[in-house]
């Protein structure tokens, strides 16, 4: 299934304190299916663009609109209408990967949560690690655990931020995978600099420092 979404943002400015200012009156309109790249030296707001959108963080200035199966979609409600997977993603380390996504399948009130995190889990490449606890998992896999949080309820639109961050080359395969399966049905915002991912994508937003 397609989904009918698009994204727009107009005037947009985020400011840290009264000196730093991470992105400054930015415009952009997106609609699905598609694959966009945030490009940007560090510090310019490339994890902060992603927040916003994801309803997380206010902006300073200007505004997003998420327009998803005919309506807007107000920031309190993007909850379910995005997948974001960040560095700072964290998990239950004593639970095992299932139980990990079986509770956020549970948050989400998912109609199936043991099978949307089996799903996910298989689509990332843990299927056969997913009764492992995630102390035992190397800093690769918790990081494609992190993808199969952001997907696990198959959102019309996926955030990933530095989504290849630990991974070897199968694992950035992986990426690879998802970004295409996901811009083929939605829109997928890649927050990066890195030149593969950055080819994955078919639309850029390149921020300033």
């Amino acid at each position: 299934m397609t989904h009918d979404v698009r994204l727009e943002a107009t005037g947009l400015s985020h400011r840290y304190g009264t000196r730093r200012t991470h992105i400054q009156s930015l415009d952009f309109a997106f609609r699905g299916p598609a694959a966009v790249a945030v490009t940007g030296p560090n510090g310019s707001g490339k994890s902060t663009l992603l927040r916003i959108i994801a309803g997380l963080l206010r902006p300073t200035a200007g505004t997003v609109l998420v327009h998803h199966a005919g309506r807007d979609l107000k920031p309190a409600g993007r909850r379910l209408a995005c997948g974001l997977a960040t560095p700072e993603l964290s998990f239950y380390e004593e639970f095992t990967a299932r139980e990990n996504l079986r509770f956020a399948g549970e948050a989400h009130r998912l109609a199936d949560p043991a099978a949307a995190a089996a799903a996910a889990l298989d689509e990332v490449g843990l299927g056969a690690r997913a009764d492992d606890r995630v102390a035992a998992y190397s800093s690769g896999m918790k990081q494609r655990l992190r993808l199969a949080f952001a997907v696990l309820h198959d959102p019309p639109v996926l955030l990933l931020d530095e989504p290849g961050s630990h991974l070897d080359e199968h694992g950035r395969g992986v990426v690879r995978q998802v970004v295409e399966r996901h811009a083929a049905r939605g829109l997928v915002f890649l927050a990066t600099n890195d030149p593969l991912e950055t080819a994955l994508a078919t639309h850029r937003v390149a921020l300033d420092a």
